[in-house]
């Protein structure tokens, strides 16, 4: 399931024959000159409804911490997304303002009220534990988290940053929720994700980073040589 950040590159990706799709906070963030975590509810939901619009496939919208400081909180947002054409939207545990993993009882309410509104309007809700992606690498403590999260309603569990198939493996047996698993370079393979018994695998901002990439390469040469070599 990969990550576009914008209607050309879902358009893209759609006509490839990816059967879903979903958002990326932090490629949405940068292709609108904001840095991750950024992001402003209303610019979330006009993006979601943008993609929408113009795909027919389910588009699953990476939404952070669903903005509990918002009006409505988590449960609004939930609402409004699924206002907005989503067919389902994720919630993480790293509190980007205390620059932390939210404390595990915190966690566990916030997925709760998630997956609450979630029932009741039709999204699928996938709960991340952020640990390895912010260096926690505390993997019993990831798995008390996804399987905590389950338990209180969220369908499909998520911890960024797993790359060892042994880790992989162990969330996969003890969590007992769909797994998704983010395709790092280092990761396995998506067939060997799938003999590892994870159900779905996303790219991030992985897909937004290479284009940013290769088009700062391409610039890079034509204002140092004014060749368009690129372009072969």
């Amino acid at each position: 399931m990969p990550n576009p950040w914008d209607r050309g590159s879902a358009l893209l990706l759609e006509e490839m024959g990816f059967p879903a799709l979903a958002t990326t906070s932090a490629g949405l963030g940068r292709s609108i000159g904001k840095d991750d975590q950024q992001v402003t509810r209303s610019e979330l939901l006009q993006h979601v409804s943008e993609l929408t619009n113009v795909i027919s496939v389910p588009l699953s919208v990476d939404s952070e911490r669903l903005f509990p400081e918002e009006e409505g909180g988590v449960r609004r947002c939930v609402e409004l997304l699924a206002e907005a054409g989503a067919a389902g939207c994720s919630i993480e545990d790293y509190d980007p303002s205390a620059k932390q993993v939210v404390p595990f009882d915190e966690a566990v309410e916030a997925v709760a009220e998630a997956a609450e509104a979630c029932g009741r309007t039709g999204l699928v809700l996938t709960a991340r534990c952020e640990n390895h992606l912010y260096g926690v690498l505390d993997l019993s403590d990831t798995i008390d988290r996804l399987t905590a999260y389950r338990e209180v309603g969220a369908e499909v569990a998520y911890a960024p940053g797993l790359v060892s198939s042994d880790d992989i493996g162990r969330v996969v047996e003890e969590v007992r929720a769909p797994l998704n698993v983010l395709a790092l370079p280092v990761a396995p393979s998506v067939e060997e994700l799938r003999k590892l018994g994870v159900r779905r695998v996303s790219t991030g901002s992985l897909l937004f980073n290479v284009t940013r990439r290769t088009l700062r390469a391409a610039a890079r040469e034509l204002l140092d040589s004014g060749t368009s070599l690129y372009a072969l």
